[in-house]
C-alpha cells in the first residue's frame, strides 16, 4: 500500500516513520537536506537503531517505473520510493522551496 510521507521545505529534516512495506511494518529514520552546491535535496535512510543504510540519495522524478530511487536496493527489502511532481511546476526535482508542496515522497512495497 502506498503511503504518503509527509515532508516540508525546510532544509534539515529528520523523521522516523512507521512504514506498510511487504505486508510487515517496517521503521526507518529519514534524514532529507537539500544540497545547496547543487540546489537538490538529498535522502539517507537509517534502521531504527539509527544504522545507516543508505545515504545521498538526489529527491528526483523519473519515468514510471525507472522513477523508483530505491530500485537498485531492491535486495534490501525496504520498499521503493518515488517523488512525485505533483504537477504544478514543470521540473524533474523540487527546489529549495517546493519539496512538500510541488512534490511528494511516496513509499511502497518492494518492486520487482
Amino acid at each position: 500500500m502506498a503511503q504518503i510521507i509527509p515532508l516540508t521545505n525546510a532544509p534539515n529534516q529528520q523523521l522516523s516513520v512507521a512504514l506498510n512495506v511487504d505486508g510487515a511494518v517496517l521503521r526507518l529514520n529519514l534524514a532529507i537536506t537539500f544540497s545547496e552546491m547543487a540546489q537538490y535535496w538529498l535522502m539517507s535512510i537509517s534502521d531504527a537503531q539509527n544504522n545507516l543504510l543508505l545515504s545521498g540519495i538526489p529527491l528526483i522524478t523519473g519515468a514510471w517505473p525507472a522513477a523508483n530511487l530505491l530500485a537498485q536496493q531492491a535486495y534490501m527489502k525496504i520498499g521503493s520510493c518515488y517523488v512525485i511532481n505533483l504537477g504544478m511546476v514543470s521540473d524533474d526535482y523540487p527546489t529549495e522551496t517546493e519539496l512538500g508542496t510541488g512534490f511528494l515522497l511516496l513509499w511502497d512495497d518492494t518492486a520487482s
